[in-house]
């Protein structure tokens, strides 16, 4: 599996490479397009320069001497022998007046070998190597004083420079493909590689998560996005994990919390039918005690159940938040009475909330139920309420045991349990109702000097 995703990915990576090479090359090669053409027209526009100079002379030297004179137009014609270029010079009449193989004649063997051996002129030159004359009129104050005839020496050679740079650019596209194409090899390879690591090892620990174990983790190597994934991966499994043994702990707290209560009806019956038991008042109370808490932990079940699905729900009023709880307070202070524990109250007169009464009290019932079990005679449960900028707060106090310092990171987990008896849905039940009103809830404490649980409800909740 590992070379089947190594293999795809770096298929991926390579065409992905390749075709940004290709669009790279693609605008490469519009340039190329574009230059030579810029090229080949400034190749065009000197010639044209040079054409217009020789224009320029040859009319200067028919105003000079007032007519055609033989020798300058001789001299004119070896100079542009020189320059690259056979002309011929022609009167008002069309009559040819110089042409190159005329000036030629008229010089020695010797400067003539050299005029043709600089210019690359030769009068038995085949005439399909050349190309057409040009004709340009020549004008002496408007007036047409002649034709300068003009075409290149050896027409395959003229544009030398043009095939040079063409030849050079072509050479440079080509071997850029191939680096490119090369370096997109090489590089797909090192990515895909060095991508497929983290990627292996996020597959390996998924399928080992997926057989049942629990405890695998990834490496953590890096900074990037695939870090982040496999940190987030580690907090998934750990959270797995955690759930897992709560579910073994729930397994074992139902089974424990049925089973006495089970136990001892199935004992008093089976002694009453065999007659060991007499089938009194007494023992019928009995049996109807072990049902009310076999019932009591069915109903602990479908309270979670219900708390979890209270936001769908949630019928918010607006109520004195000093009266709703004096309210609870009065039903709960006898209780604390009975265990020598003072129950106090700090709550501003006209305090006022906005939530659902039922599930708001079952959240106050719930935290001063909680302290009451972990607060021994002659200590003191406070509930205060109040506002600050943005939330309005409860508070609870209490100078009980106090909560271990392991066990306070999973005291609102399901099923988790502090100290023994119940089932350790108490504080989920309260959490749930906490954010079902949009709010939070936290706990501090230290093991031994109490505990203080603290729930925020945000204050734009109550003026939706």
């Amino acid at each position: 599996m590992g070379k089947l995703m190594l293999k795809s990915l770096w298929v991926k990576f390579l065409i992905l490479l390749l075709c940004v090479s290709m669009v790279s090359l693609s605008a490469a090669f519009i340039l190329r397009e574009l230059i030579i053409k810029d090229f080949s027209e400034y190749l065009e526009g000197e010639r044209l320069d040079r054409i217009y100079r020789m224009m320029a002379v040859l009319e200067g030297s028919y105003e000079q001497y007032s007519g055609w004179n033989l020798t300058a137009l001789k001299e004119n014609t070896i100079w542009a022998l020189l320059l690259g270029y056979e002309i011929k010079i022609h009167d008002m009449n069309n009559n040819e007046i110089m042409s190159a193989k005329s000036a030629l004649e008229s010089l020695t063997p010797l400067m003539k070998r050299r005029i043709q051996a600089i210019s690359a002129f030769s009068e038995m030159a085949d005439m399909q190597e050349k190309e057409n004359f040009s004709v340009f009129p020549l004008f002496l104050g408007g007036e047409h004083i002649g034709n300068l005839e003009v075409r290149a020496l050896l027409p395959r050679e003229k544009h030398l420079k043009e095939t040079i740079f063409v030849e050079r650019t072509n050479r440079f596209l080509i071997g850029s493909l191939f680096v490119l194409g090369g370096m997109s090899l090489i590089v797909s390879l090192i990515f895909s590689h060095r991508l497929i690591i983290p990627i292996k090892r996020l597959t390996s620990a998924a399928h080992d998560i997926s057989e049942g174990n629990i405890k695998s983790r990834v490496i953590v190597s890096g900074n990037d996005e695939l870090s982040n994934l496999s940190i987030t991966f580690n907090k998934m499994a750990k959270s797995l994990e955690i759930q897992q043994e709560l579910r073994k702990k729930l397994t074992s707290n139902i089974a424990h919390e049925l089973r006495t209560p089970l136990t001892s009806i199935q004992g008093e019956l089976e002694g009453m039918i065999d007659g060991l038991i007499p089938v009194d008042k007494e023992r019928l109370l009995s049996l109807h005690e072990e049902t009310k808490r076999l019932k009591n932990i069915i109903e602990g079940i479908e309270e979670l159940a219900r708390a979890e699905a209270s936001i769908l729900d949630l019928k918010k009023q607006w109520f004195n938040l000093k009266q709703f709880l004096t309210g609870i307070i009065e039903r709960f202070k006898k209780i604390f009475m009975d265990k020598g524990v003072e129950l106090i109250l700090e709550c501003d007169a006209s305090l006022t909330i906005n939530a659902n009464p039922d599930k708001f009290s079952q959240i106050v019932i719930n935290l001063l139920s909680n302290s009451l079990r972990a607060t021994e005679k002659g200590g003191v449960v406070k509930v205060q309420a109040g506002r600050n900028e943005s939330e309005i707060f409860l508070k609870v106090f209490d100078t009980g045991k106090g909560i271990k310092q392991e066990d306070l990171p999973f005291i609102f987990e399901r099923f988790y349990k502090a100290s023994e008896g119940g089932l350790g849905l108490g504080l989920t039940i309260t959490k749930e109702l906490v954010e079902a009103h949009g709010g939070r809830i936290e706990v501090q404490s230290e093991y031994g000097k109490g505990a203080i649980f603290s729930v925020y409800i945000p204050i734009f909740t109550n003026y939706s």
